[in-house]
């Protein structure tokens, strides 16, 4: 494609911090002849370079869709607070990293919604690309000479392609887009690999057909898991709850069923992976070796959205490793999922990996697993454990409140993990747990450290010859927000001061402990927690907040250094929203959320039952034990399991679920 012209002069690059964020020249980059292209699609993930180049799911739809020969696909992230500010003052617009071209001119608009704190990110995107802001703005353009972009009575609807790219969401966040409703043309709901085909094609036909760009909004909220919120009326109930949301025209699905992919062998996967030339966030290969989570915890939606679990198997597996690392020539690979340890050929891949690059020096690493001996064999394989840490995830102190979250793992099982840690050669150990958990006492607070101190003796009893000299705790906890498709979405959340008070608890007895030394506490911000509450469960009234937060100058507020609490809570004040409604309330058994028009796949009914075993404290067996009927057997497919009279597992059906 010969030297692409840079949208940065030599002069703007040389005043900016990293301007190799700007540059798109990457190992495995992707450029191609624009006389061959029908659809130039920009994907985007909100936030630093370093963070979005650590992002799989972008990685994976990269090649994807570049795979196609019509299609385009380049990337963009949100330029940092410096090359933000130069941006503004000098007119120049957002641009995407392969042709460098304007993002304004591409026909679609990806972007990424990983992270709840990115919201003004987003913003930032779209303003600085020149696109309106909210998308009932796109839908038409001024008659030639009214001044580029400017509100007149003579507007007139927009043809497709003409003014700007559809921006269209994904991710997770998007499993309750409202809050950010106003700002996206359409969402995608669940995995990429399934319609994004059809959504090109539809394009492709709208565009040789002339159609405006409203008709080609029409014609895709019909398509399998796409969702246009203009096709959508919200009403409300006077005490403010969600009364009903319903299509407004023929055809528009009452329900977007999320998409699924059954068969991850047969799913497209990167052959060649991008690599940066920076340090980025997580800056190896990472092979994914399955989706979904069999274990219920009921804090997590990841394990709820995700389901049906699905593996990959062992020999693809090793044919995408083997190709990514020769590709790459990275020398980390890291084992993706949300539970690696549940993946049941983790030891033959592990040795495979050590037998086949060892020698080569390529390090593995190993995310996500439980710490049990099982797990803690498979790590000494791959990790120095005398230089090394290991991480404990009880997420609450005491057993009763490990029950409630169905943790499903027991104080004698943490300590026997990490006694066998200590005696294996590990010394460090980091501890997480989570503040403000549905039912959560000031006793449960004050178990996070007593818990600590306990695995901190399992060490002591060790024989000193046999141990790795002083063990080192290190405990952090964060701040618990209720997510939609959980079991806890009906919970309710606390003050800031609730949640700085909690932490100074767990503080105070920590400081208390005889061995205090090995042990170290930190905690998350209590602002940014009900913030993140506010979004998670927000409807589309709270698209006006952030919109008036933005204009503020919210931005990057992920980022301690930018983060403004003063900021936001005088754009609630501006916009008339009530914190307390959407976070301290406790909501009815019966109510309809915002994300209820939403078939993920699990069931009211299921997480309302899970609701009930929480406060009752009862814990639900794993999939791998009992099928609960939770509703994602109706995909049919993946690793979804019962169990018969005799005690026998079988593959459970659609019929078999209580959906």
């Amino acid at each position: 494609m010969g030297n692409t012209r840079l949208a940065l002069s030599d002069e703007i690059l040389l005043s900016i911090e990293k301007p190799e964020r700007y540059l798109g020249n990457e190992v495995n980059v992707i450029k191609k002849d624009p006389k061959n292209i029908q659809i130039r699609f920009a994907m985007c993930f909100p936030d630093v370079y370093e963070i979005g180049m650590s992002h799989l799911g972008i990685q994976i739809l990269y090649e994807m869709f570049n795979r196609r020969a019509d299609v385009a696909c380049e990337r963009v992230y949100s330029p940092w607070v410096d090359l933000d500010k130069i941006m503004r003052e000098k007119r120049i617009p957002l641009f995407a990293l392969e042709s460098q071209l304007p993002v304004r001119d591409f026909d679609f608009l990806g972007i990424t919604l990983q992270y709840e704190l990115c919201y003004t990110n987003i913003l930032q995107i779209l303003d600085l690309s020149g696109i309106p802001l909210r998308s009932a703005d796109r839908l038409f353009v001024t008659d030639a000479g009214e001044g580029e972009g400017s509100v007149s009575p003579s507007l007139r609807e927009a043809l497709l392609g003409e003014g700007c790219p559809v921006v269209i969401g994904g991710g997770p966040c998007a499993y309750n887009p409202e809050p950010v409703a106003d700002f996206f043309d359409l969402f995608y709901i669940g995995e990429g690999e399934t319609v994004y085909d059809a959504l090109f094609d539809l394009y492709i036909q709208c565009r040789r057909e002339k159609t405006t760009r409203k008709e080609f909004l029409r014609r895709a909220a019909k398509l399998p898991g796409i969702y246009c919120p203009q096709f959508y009326e919200v009403t409300y109930n006077d005490d403010g709850t969600l009364r009903e949301m319903i299509p407004t025209e023929e055809g528009i699905p009452k329900k977007v069923r999320k998409q699924v992919k059954l068969d991850l062998d047969d799913s497209p996967y990167m052959e060649k992976p991008l690599v940066p030339f920076l340090q980025v966030t997580q800056d190896r290969v990472v092979l994914e070796v399955q989706r979904g989570c069999i274990r219920g915890c009921r804090f997590c939606q990841a394990g709820m959205i995700y389901r049906p679990t699905r593996t990959k198997s062992l020999e693809k597996l090793k044919e995408q490793a083997s190709c990514m690392l020769k590709s790459s020539g990275q020398d980390e690979i890291s084992l993706s999922s949300l539970s690696t340890s549940d993946y049941p050929l983790l030891p033959a891949l592990v040795d495979w990996l050590i037998e086949t690059y060892g020698k080569e020096r390529v390090n593995i690493s190993l995310p996500s697993l439980r710490i049990d001996a099982f797990s803690l064999d498979v790590m000494s394989k791959v990790q120095d454990v005398r230089k090394s840490s290991l991480t404990f995830a009880p997420e609450a102190g005491s057993q009763r409140l490990r029950d409630v979250i169905n943790k499903g793992l027991t104080e004698e099982e943490i300590l026997r993990g990490a006694s066998e840690a200590f005696r294996a050669g590990w010394s460090k150990v980091k501890l997480y747990f989570m503040l403000g958990l549905p039912t959560e006492t000031q006793e449960d607070r004050r178990e996070i450290a007593h818990l600590a101190e306990k695995v901190a003796e399992t060490c002591y009893e060790i024989p000193k010859e046999e141990r790795n000299g002083k063990c080192q705790i290190s405990i952090s906890t964060s701040f618990f927000v209720p997510k939609p498709f959980t079991p806890f979405q009906w919970a309710v959340m606390y003050e800031p001061g609730d949640y700085l008070e909690y932490a100074y608890t767990v503080n105070h007895e920590v400081k208390q402990m005889l061995n205090k030394k090995s042990i170290r506490y930190n905690w998350h911000e209590a602002y940014v927690t009900v913030l993140e509450g506010l979004f998670a469960r927000g409807d589309r009234r709270v698209s006006a907040c952030i919109l008036a937060a933005y204009k503020a100058g919210a931005l990057f507020d992920s980022w301690s250094e930018y983060w403004s609490w003063e900021r936001w809570a005088k754009a609630m004040d501006e916009t008339g929203i009530d914190l307390d409604f959407y976070n301290k309330r406790q909501r009815k058994e019966d109510e309809l959320f915002p994300w209820d028009f939403i078939d993920a796949g699990v069931t009211k009914k299921f997480l309302l039952d899970e609701w009930h075993q929480a406060l009752k404290g009862v814990v639900t067996p794993n999939c791998h034990q009992q099928c609960h009927g939770c509703g994602a057997a109706k995909f049919k497919g993946g690793v979804c399991y019962g169990i018969d009279e005799e005690g026998k597992r079988y593959a459970c059906t659609a019929d078999d679920a209580a959906y």
